[in-house]
């Protein structure tokens, strides 16, 4: 079994296929629209019409998939980008920018699958590609700390690096990370 392939009980993590994308899109856009209540977005989820040229086919981008068979489940994506600013705060999108960043997008998984640890599966197959691939020398996410159990669960893999919560109940309440980017044995970078 290789580094983007291993089982998490009964559902197996993986970087996506073409034959994913449908299953990968769904989750996706059910997200938006049910957990989260905005729907689609293009200014935000433009990745998510073509989820094969963002992902499958850019250089040093991923698509991870959690599989219950057939059914694809939950996801998580890497894109080489730091964040924007607005909205985000402009020292924040110059500690982050240029191609060194591998940012974490689309961490969900269906609810009815959650608490089996799929999303720290597909993290951890994330932080393994990031780290096998060369040029980037940081990971970092953000979170809306409204979405039940996602500042928990980011706090438990990630580093706390800006708390821009407003406390405006109709606004985002986002919470800024870093995840350290591991040491892989015999990559033979001290630098990291």
């Amino acid at each position: 079994m290789n580094t983007h392939h291993q089982a998490a009980g009964r559902h197996e993590v993986r970087l996506a296929t073409h034959a994913d994308l449908p299953g990968a899109r769904s989750v996706m856009l059910d997200t938006f629209y049910h957990e989260f209540g905005h729907g689609y977005r293009p200014q935000w989820h433009g990745d998510v019409i073509d989820l094969a040229a963002t992902y499958l086919d850019t250089p040093r981008h991923a698509l991870f998939v959690a599989v219950d068979g057939d059914e694809v489940v939950g996801t998580t994506a890497v894109r080489a980008q730091g964040p924007a600013s607005p909205p985000h705060p402009a020292w924040l999108a110059e500690r982050y920018s240029g191609d060194r960043t591998a940012q974490l997008f689309r961490v969900y998984v269906r609810p009815e699958h959650r608490r089996r640890g799929l999303a720290r599966a597909l993290v951890d197959a994330a932080v393994r590609f990031v780290a096998e691939t060369p040029g980037y020398e940081q990971i970092y996410l953000h979170t809306d700390t409204r979405t039940p159990g996602a500042e928990a669960f980011w706090r438990s893999v990630a580093v706390e690096v800006c708390d821009a919560r407003d406390g405006d109940p109709d606004r985002h309440q986002t919470v800024h990370f870093e995840i350290p980017l591991p040491v892989l044995a015999g990559s033979g970078d001290v630098t990291r």
